[in-house]
């Protein structure tokens, strides 16, 4: 195993897990606190939410401005799942040298 094969195996494909889990709690917690299940002045759900808002913020700010807004319904979340989604697969398939190509 070569040290990039290692790099793709223990640093990046956790690191893309762990942000599809972060950009859902922040899905989930959103929900939440606008339909008034939680009370976003309690301190943890300020604290998570705010840490959830600084993990993905940076990336869905770009989303954000390229698509149309559709009223109340964000659909930069599901963008970012697709796009960590498809980087992950890309690195598996690198990882295990079946990759061939995007096209």
């Amino acid at each position: 195993m070569s040290i990039l094969d290692a790099l793709i195996a223990y640093i990046a494909l956790p690191l893309l897990n762990f942000l599809t889990i972060v950009i859902i709690i922040s899905i989930v917690l959103s929900w939440l606190i606008s339909f008034n299940v939680i009370n976003s002045s309690n301190q943890v759900v300020s604290v998570v939410w705010r840490m959830t808002s600084t993990l993905t913020e940076p990336l869905l700010g770009p989303i954000r401005r390229i698509l149309p807004p559709l009223g109340g319904l964000d659909l930069s979340p599901l963008v970012l799942i697709l796009l960590v989604t498809f980087v992950e697969r890309v690195l598996g398939s690198i990882l295990r040298g079946t990759f061939t190509g995007l096209f």
